[in-house]
């Protein structure tokens, strides 16, 4: 007897950890995933936080075959801001996929994220997945590369990291030098990073280092690039 599937929408930075929580979403025969669902700044026109051009985040759900939906935000939104927003998305995806009441996150072991996460979904009727939970990070992080994912750092908390990092390829070299104290998965914030190809990719997306900037005086950005971005 199969097991009962349940429809899930993947909230997606982009990032490894979404890539990864992705693939185990994909292998699991009771999950359905409907869709990917990604916070965008229409100002900055990128992915909010992880600073990737939302051309390279279209060029991923293309590649990955799976429809994509965008929750605009400002430049400079407050929590209220977000959660309006956000809000506004489940409402969206509600109407576009009936069905379907479940959003999975990459998350890995802030157990405050995923409070919050948890109460924001439950006042409105929907509940969270988390397929990387207590895993441990170095583990997930070197089986990331060795199952032959691409990906680079774009944006680097420079009071954690050293801002050397940004653009980098996230590889075995990469987390053999990362100093003490910062996750390999970058869960405290360390770092983000932006995945061009993999096994769940279709077609790997082709992106080129472009300017670095810091922001804040803290977080040192780097704009990844394809070919005909500005």
């Amino acid at each position: 007897m199969s097991a009962p599937t349940r429809s899930v929408i993947v909230s997606w930075s982009g990032g490894k950890d979404s890539t990864l929580m992705l693939e185990r979403l994909l292998a699991d025969p009771s999950i359905v995933v409907r869709a990917l669902v990604t916070t965008v700044s229409t100002v900055y026109d990128r992915i909010s936080i992880h600073g990737v051009r939302r051309s390279i985040l279209r060029a991923q759900a293309a590649s990955l075959g799976i429809p994509l939906h965008e929750i605009a935000l400002g430049a400079m939104s407050s929590n209220d801001d977000y959660e309006a927003a956000f809000v506004r998305g489940l409402t969206e995806l509600e109407v576009a996929y009936p069905d379907t009441r479940a959003m999975a996150f990459g998350d890995l072991f802030l157990d405050d994220v995923r409070q919050y996460r948890e109460a924001l979904l439950a006042r409105h009727g929907w509940s969270g997945v988390y397929p990387l939970w207590g895993e441990p990070t170095d583990a997930l992080a070197r089986r990331f590369v060795n199952s032959g994912y691409v990906a680079r750092l774009t944006c680097v908390d420079t009071q954690q990291l050293d801002a050397a990092f940004a653009g980098a390829l996230y590889d075995h070299a990469l987390l053999d030098t990362l100093p003490p104290g910062v996750d390999p998965c970058g869960e405290r914030g360390e770092f983000h990073t932006c995945v061009t190809n993999g096994p769940i990719f279709r077609a790997p997306i082709v992106v080129r280092p472009g300017e670095q900037l810091l922001r804040d005086a803290r977080f040192q950005y780097c704009d990844l690039l394809m070919d005909g971005d500005a």
